[in-house]
């Protein structure tokens, strides 16, 4: 059997990795679906609440694709705004 027992398994093995283009894809995509369903929220106070929670998931999907294009050095923790 050429097969390694689980325990001697890589982590990595089973996981679908997308690639940082792909990624950002299907958070623009994400972006667009949820661009659409606040378009078609109503005025009123009931919508409120949903209003507040997309808009809120609309920031973060869009910091998180910003973020695929744009990444920042993890390693540099400096703080230039002392400077």
């Amino acid at each position: 059997m050429s097969r390694r027992p689980e325990s001697e398994r890589s982590d990595w093995t089973d996981l679908d990795l997308l690639t940082r283009e792909e990624a950002h894809g299907r958070l623009l995509t994400e972006i667009a679906e949820t661009d659409v369903r606040l378009a078609e929220l109503g005025a009123d106070d009931e919508a409120e609440a949903e209003r507040e929670l997309l808009q809120r998931r609309l920031r973060a999907l869009r910091e998180a694709a910003e973020d695929l294009t744009n990444p920042t050095n993890p390693t540099d923790l400096t703080d230039h705004s002392k400077n």
